[in-house]
């Protein structure tokens, strides 16, 4: 089970609170800074969650949400139906590369934090890095990241998951999938303009 994300890129990341007036807006415009412009590169993202966790759901109702919606631009793993956990990670993980050359990965990941910043919203470089609770090395996952602070860190991690309120994690969700699909409106758009100039 993924209980928490470690990071291995220690710089700043942007935090956005996840029922702001402006999060989708700030999280795409956040997400179309670190994504390539113009780039022979798949961009896939990968939601990583089990759905028999509330707090680690985060990830997985991410992916269903962002399916509904059927991006043109992104490729996106990981959802309530076929969710990428601890106990699957590294074959689906060899699955993606074999089946996209050199993609551009964005890991999507839920987390635990101090209590001031729960329902935060991370987007930074570097990989996530998921499983800390589990007794298995899992590969780090993503060229950059994006992370929700579901629930506080520190004490019973598993339970503290297992009694995380739903109704936080499906806004937290809500928000992140629709400024993952406005990223890719503009991104669809950029590449577009950037194609008629060849």
């Amino acid at each position: 089970m993924n209980l928490k994300a470690h990071f291995f890129d220690k710089r700043a990341r942007t935090q956005i609170i996840y029922d702001d007036a402006y999060a989708v807006q700030n999280l795409a415009s956040e997400l179309l800074a670190n994504i390539p412009e113009f780039t022979t590169r798949p961009i896939v993202f990968i939601c990583i969650g089990t759905d028999r966790s509330t707090g680690d759901s985060l990830g997985p109702l991410i992916g269903s949400l962002l399916e509904e919606k059927r991006l043109q631009s992104f490729f996106v793993y990981g959802t309530l139906d076929e969710p990428i956990h601890a106990v699957n990670l590294e074959e689906r993980l060899k699955e993606i590369h074999r089946k996209h050359a050199n993609p551009y990965i964005i890991g999507v990941d839920a987390c635990l934090g101090r209590t001031k910043n729960v329902g935060v919203i991370q987007v930074g470089n570097g990989p996530v890095k998921p499983g800390a609770g589990v007794n298995k090395e899992l590969p780090a996952v993503g060229d950059i990241h994006i992370t929700g602070i579901v629930n506080v860190s520190g004490f019973m991690e598993f339970f503290v998951l297992q009694n995380t309120r739903l109704n936080l994690v499906m806004k937290m969700a809500k928000t992140i999938a629709d400024s993952i699909y406005l990223a890719g409106l503009l991104y669809q758009r950029t590449t577009i303009k950037e194609e008629k100039t060849y």
